[in-house]
């Protein structure tokens, strides 16, 4: 016998028995769909935190700061120039951005919420973010209409705001805001610029807030306890690298002159260095040994599929045991007997598999657009469940078809 009538006869057998042999596939199909769907999930989650992280801007390094263990070193750190103890100061990225070669932009940010006004309109719980001259170029956002402030408006604490695309039209609606005054808690801040629309990134509405030098927010929007205890400091300074094959350099430029700053050797400093694929290298080991996890128990269903099969085949064989009489009395071998229950086992597994994958990707779509979480199907994982399937239907079947193939034709004959 050849494969064709193999695959002829397993196929007679199979729709001869439709609902038993749907039932029967019903583990596989579940299995691969439970691979495609889990995976598609963790893949989604993984592209959101990528694009997320990219979408703060591109070439970045984070500076941040370490909290150090009491034992490591004792009494406050002092930082050159008269800075606060402890941590990273404001005067760090000034001192960053002037001492350090291929640094295109520094960028600290400081935030706080306050009421806003602007005529009759008033808004509560508008953030107010602090930032520098170098926000819009690591951010990677584009002013609309006017001008963002200027490192003399920041030295000198110049009372200017530039709003977010969203926040402008809130405020003054179809009217050009340029010049125009808003009141942010009880400080006036002159409107000089409007950025163009940005959306939400990493859960940031970056056009509902208003910017203003940070200078300002320390002076104005810093609770007073918080600034006599904290002073100028801030919890992350974003660097913008002119080159990305100068990056390691920077970063260990960056490394010592902190330190030196700081008064601290490398090993017990009170901040960090890292980079955007650091973070992204991070979250991807994080989400792959997630991934690997549903995997695993999308895999379970595989295997029950499996079990499934195996104990149909059992139940076929004795229910055809005469008709393997028969074959083998007119010619059919041991091995045409096996391979004639193998295909059909194998090809019960491959339909599952088939309408497996299909209600995977159908189901990961209908998953990503009726939840708040992001699908992505990876075409491998399409094959590795496909293959995973058609292994099963070998591995179950090979059992129920040897036992077929040992059968006595004579005994077999005579069994009613």
């Amino acid at each position: 016998m050849n494969l064709i009538e193999f695959l002829r006869l397993a196929w007679e057998s199979i729709t001869k028995n439709k609902m038993r042999s749907l039932l029967t596939m019903l583990g596989i199909i579940i299995g691969v769909a439970s691979v495609i769907i889990m995976i598609s999930i963790s893949a989604g989650t993984e592209a959101s935190i990528e694009e997320q992280i990219t979408g703060l801007g591109s070439n970045l390094v984070y500076v941040t700061t370490n909290f150090i263990r009491a034992g490591a070193r004792m009494g406050p750190i002092t930082i050159s120039g008269g800075g606060e103890e402890g941590g990273l100061v404001f005067d760090d990225a000034t001192a960053i951005a002037e001492e350090i070669n291929g640094v295109s932009a520094v960028v600290v940010e400081q935030s706080s919420s306050e009421t806003v006004k602007a005529g009759a309109v008033v808004l509560d719980g508008v953030t107010i973010l602090g930032s520098t001259p170098g926000f819009p170029s690591v951010r990677d956002m584009e002013i609309k209409d006017g001008r963002y402030f200027n490192q003399r408006e920041l030295d000198h604490t110049q009372k200017v705001a530039v709003l977010g695309f969203d926040l402008a039209q809130e405020l003054f609606g179809e009217g050009d805001p340029i010049g125009q005054t808003v009141t942010a808690g009880d400080t006036k801040l002159t409107v000089i610029g409007v950025f163009n629309e940005r959306g939400m990134v990493s859960g940031v509405d970056f056009d509902a807030q208003l910017y203003t030098p940070i200078t300002v927010v320390f002076q104005k929007f810093t609770p007073s306890m918080f600034a006599r205890f904290m002073g100028n400091r801030v919890r992350v300074i974003y660097v913008k690298i002119e080159d990305l094959d100068e990056m390691e350099n920077i970063i260990q430029q960056i490394s010592f002159l902190l330190a030196k700053r700081h008064e601290v050797s490398l090993e017990e400093a009170d901040f960090s260095v890292t980079t955007q694929q650091d973070i992204i290298q991070t979250q991807e080991s994080t989400t792959a040994a997630f991934r690997n996890l549903l995997a695993w128990v999308a895999g379970v269903s595989l295997i029950v599929g499996g079990i499934g099969i195996m104990n149909i085949m059992m139940v076929s064989v004795t229910e055809r045991t005469r008709e393997i009489g028969i074959r083998q009395s007119i010619g059919a071998t041991p091995s045409d007997i096996r391979w004639q229950f193998l295909t059909e086992a194998l090809l019960l597994s491959l339909v599952g598999g088939l309408i497996g994958v299909l209600v995977g990707i159908a189901g990961s779509w209908i998953f990503g657009e009726i939840s708040e979480m992001r699908t992505v199907v990876v075409s491998t994982s399409i094959v590795l469940a496909f293959c995973s399937a058609a292994l099963v239907g070998i591995f179950f079947g090979f059992y129920p078809a040897n036992k077929a193939a040992q059968l006595d034709p004579i005994e077999a004959l005579r069994h009613e």
